[in-house]
């Protein structure tokens, strides 16, 4: 066995636990240790802090129709409750080490589609109700036959394209990368660094970050990942204070002026199931439009997730079966009600969870650490959000090459395994988002097995799914020609 693949630490399965602890989670049955699993929750809960800061700014920056705003203490305070609450749960109902918090993505489109149209209340009450409708596909086992019917060739190349998407959004969250604002001379979109160069402290940091979890994982140090967050971090501390810096982006590594902030839980409860309905100049259409809209990405950027995270854990079935998948995606359901409820827009799960996988989690006891720490985050935000991404953005890079080892896997020689495995991979990190490349995989699959006179060999839920993603991607002409 190599260096690489003992770090990934794709355990065999081992006899069953000596207390009643080991064997509800089933964490030496599933080949790990209580040690591996506390490193991966911290792990896990430090590439994911940084949604603590990023939500209340992405909803906080936002109006509703009315003007009105989000207070950014009070949604702190909410998002890490929610987090914190549904990571638990899922550890608990699921035994993964998946983690759960407000999604990206899903915020934006409630900040800056949503909210513009309706009141805050209402707009966080569509968040609860596709959170419902979630739940009632699972509860009909729609959503699980969905996943279920989705061709191994194709989960493989949803994760390899995970892989690809959250190394992309490291890169991006340290500065390595940057869009190329208004270049009327170029076509080139991204750029190295903030001006086609490397510059300043931060980037080198994160540099500095990038070789040294390389380096630990090449010579096989356990806790590896978990080791270069907080050494990069210390390093971000000491250099913010040695260096005179104009930015670290969204958190600076400095010690707080407080330690402990006392919770606001005031946002606890604001939301109008129904009201976006009677908004007036909204109409009805437009607002199963947005639900359909949500509910869509909530569903396959799950079902991405669920996938991506539970190959790299080497804890997939030889037929690609994720273990509770039903509970699973009843609890990712419940998540985004809460979510909802709470007015932290839709928690999903999430693929930084791969970071903790990368330190050796197998099972939901993981989650009981980053959801702690979570919960701790309710008291002591100020110290717990001192790691900047450029701390924790190696991570992100490091897991995505181990979760890309998955495309030895798949067979390029067939075109039509090939082309909808390539276009899932590429389309994620092209296009930012999870949901996209699945769509894009699926339509290829069903197009080009159609051509070779194979239509049959395709699942009908994935024509269903198909045809889903097919209004998804024209959802705008969709929407005037119903108008």
């Amino acid at each position: 066995m190599s260096e690489t693949e003992k770090v990934t630490d794709r355990q065999t399965a081992g006899p069953p636990g000596t207390n009643g602890v080991d064997r509800f989670f089933r964490v030496t049955e599933r080949g790990s240790t209580f040690g591996r699993e506390i490193r991966g929750g911290l792990a896990t809960f430090f590439t994911m802090a940084y949604i603590l800061v990023l939500n209340p700014i992405i909803l906080g920056s936002a109006k509703d129709r009315h003007g009105e705003t989000l207070d950014p203490v009070q949604l702190t305070t909410a998002t890490a409750l929610v987090a914190a609450v549904m990571t638990v749960v899922m550890g608990v109902a699921g035994n993964l080490p998946l983690a759960l918090a407000a999604g990206l993505g899903l915020n934006a489109v409630v900040a800056f589609q949503i909210a513009p149209l309706m009141s805050w209340d209402d707009a966080m009450g569509l968040i609860v109700l596709e959170g419902l409708l979630i739940c009632v596909l699972v509860v009909t086992g729609l959503r699980e036959a969905v996943m279920r019917a989705v061709p191994q060739s194709l989960k493989q190349a949803i994760g390899v394209g995970i892989g690809l998407f959250i190394a992309f959004i490291g890169f991006v969250d340290a500065g390595f990368v940057s869009r190329i604002p208004d270049a009327a001379d170029t076509t080139v979109p991204v750029q190295l660094g903030d001006a086609g160069t490397l510059g300043g402290w931060p980037v080198l940091v994160f540099c500095l970050g990038v070789l040294l979890t390389f380096a630990l994982l090449a010579r096989g140090v356990r806790g590896a990942i978990l080791i270069s967050i907080v050494t990069t971090t210390l390093l971000a501390v000491a250099v913010d204070a040695l260096a005179d810096i104009d930015s670290w982006g969204l958190t600076t590594p400095a010690w707080p002026d407080r330690v402990v902030d006392t919770p606001d839980f005031g946002l606890i409860g604001q939301f109008s199931l129904f009201g976006a309905f009677g908004e007036p100049g909204v109409g009805v259409i437009t607002v199963v439009l947005l639900v359909f809209t949500l509910v869509l990405s909530d569903f396959f950027d799950t079902m991405g997730t669920v996938v991506g995270v539970s190959a790299e854990a080497g804890l997939l079935g030889e037929d690609g079966k994720v273990p509770n998948l039903g509970r699973v995606l009843l609890v990712d359901g419940a998540a985004a009600v809460a979510g909802g409820a709470a007015s932290s827009s839709s928690a999903t799960s999430y693929i930084e969870s791969a970071a903790g996988v990368g330190e050796g989690a197998r099972t939901g006891f993981s989650n009981l650490v980053t959801g702690a720490l979570f919960a701790l985050a309710l008291l002591f935000t100020p110290l717990l959000t001192i790691v900047p991404l450029q701390a924790a953005a190696p991570a992100l890079v490091a897991v995505g090459f181990l979760m890309m080892t998955q495309v030895k896997q798949i067979d390029w020689d067939r075109y039509d395994i090939a082309v909808p495995a390539f276009l899932t991979i590429a389309v994620m990190p092209f296009t930012y988002s999870i949901t996209n490349g699945i769509g894009a995989g699926f339509l290829a699959h069903v197009v080009i097995r159609t051509a070779l006179g194979r239509a049959r060999e395709v699942h009908r839920l994935l024509w269903g799914a198909s045809a889903l993603f097919l209004v998804y991607f024209a959802i705008d002409p969709v929407r005037q020609l119903l108008a």
